[in-house]
């Protein structure tokens, strides 16, 4: 196991290590990050296990991982005295991990901060690998920091206060994890789900969520270890993102809510479709990603050709870019990927038209 994995905790007994960690450590002051969500919902579950703390509540939503909702977390820092000894407990999903790893990065140069996420997708992507941030003029994830957790703590059970479109969204991400690393799991995967393979597909609820967490956070942590600050291989981790961050943008800057998640799914289509313009996946592996993608993700809004100039534009700020040209991370095979590809503007555009649409619109 390597050094970054063991501050990762899964399973049942996750908590139980979050007990230890505090046992072990010493803190002048211990602070809980929340939104309205997870104050409900989550936050009771792990208070008796905390050491005497504060609780700071800010709004949740993409729209609010902003430099503004970083000054409140800020502001009760400073108000409480807060030093440099202090530690962050990030609860919640993307929006809060992000946000308070950034926050806590900033505060007086830098507090140590935990994560313990409640979404699926943070479970198995965003709490991992020490990316924070926070979006900045219409710009998803424009300002941030490589901030490393002292500790994550995943608690599958928090996935039962998630509504199933939470759920779906964050299996987009399991489908990227294994279009990238691992062919038989993706196959393994995508035959719980088809019609064909099975006399009844699976639901939702009968998934080990546990065993699926672990296999996804080891891909992750394995890559992450091997290339922390994203010069090289982890640049893998951004297949359906280039696209899917600037749906998601485009979407949010017009006040229309679409899950992360759910842009990443279209965004893992259309990239596909590219690798299949520069023949690097055959139409059968196309096919099937489509397929498998579908069976989670609900009709989106639809992209018009107004839109894509628009979108196109996203595109250009995305930080993999060199000069102004257009890199992609694109597969090579289910189960293999081929990073810095140049990508010309017209073969995104026919991606986004005909295959985002037909995709997740008209289906």
């Amino acid at each position: 196991m390597s050094a970054a994995q063991s501050k990762i905790f899964t399973g049942k007994d996750s908590l139980q290590h979050l007990s230890k960690f505090f046992s072990a450590k010493a803190y002048s002051q211990v602070f809980v990050l929340v939104d309205e969500n997870t104050l409900k919902h989550c936050y009771p579950k792990i208070k008796k296990l905390l050491p005497k703390h504060s609780v700071i509540q800010i709004k949740s939503g993409e729209k609010n991982k902003t430099l503004a909702t970083c000054e409140i977390v800020w502001k009760k820092l400073t108000d409480e005295n807060a030093d440099r000894k202090t530690l962050l407990i990030n609860l919640g999903g993307g929006v809060i991990g992000d946000l308070g790893g950034f926050a806590a990065g900033c505060y007086k140069r830098g507090i140590k901060f935990i994560n313990i996420p409640t979404t699926l997708l943070a479970m198995v992507d965003a709490s991992v690998g020490a990316k924070t941030g926070i979006d900045f003029k219409g710009f998803k994830n424009q300002i941030g920091l490589f901030n490393e957790p002292e500790a994550v703590f995943i608690h599958t059970e928090f996935l039962k206060t998630l509504p199933e479109r939470e759920l779906k969204a964050g299996l987009a991400e399991v489908i990227k994890h294994y279009l990238i690393a691992d062919q038989k799991e993706f196959v393994r995967f995508g035959n719980l789900f088809s019609p064909w393979r099975r006399k009844k597909k699976i639901t939702l609820h009968e998934l080990n969520w546990d065993l699926l967490i672990k296999k996804n956070v080891a891909i992750k942590s394995k890559i992450v270890a091997n290339d922390k600050f994203e010069t090289g291989m982890r640049k893998a981790l951004n297949f359906g993102h280039t696209i899917g961050h600037a749906i998601e943008t485009y979407f949010l800057n017009r006040g229309i809510k679409i899950l992360h998640g759910e842009a990443v799914a279209a965004g893992i289509v259309c990239e596909s479709h590219i690798s299949l313009q520069k023949k690097l996946i055959t139409e059968d592996d196309f096919n099937t990603i489509g397929g498998l993608t579908n069976c989670f993700i609900r009709p989106l809004p639809k992209v018009n050709g107004r839109a894509i100039p628009k979108i196109l534009r996203l595109i250009k700020q995305d930080k993999k870019n060199l000069k102004s040209k257009n890199q992609f991370t694109l597969l090579k095979g289910i189960g293999n990927y081929t990073i810095d590809n140049n990508v010309d503007e017209a073969v995104i555009a026919k991606a986004l038209y005909d295959h985002y649409n037909t995709t997740f619109y008209n289906f």
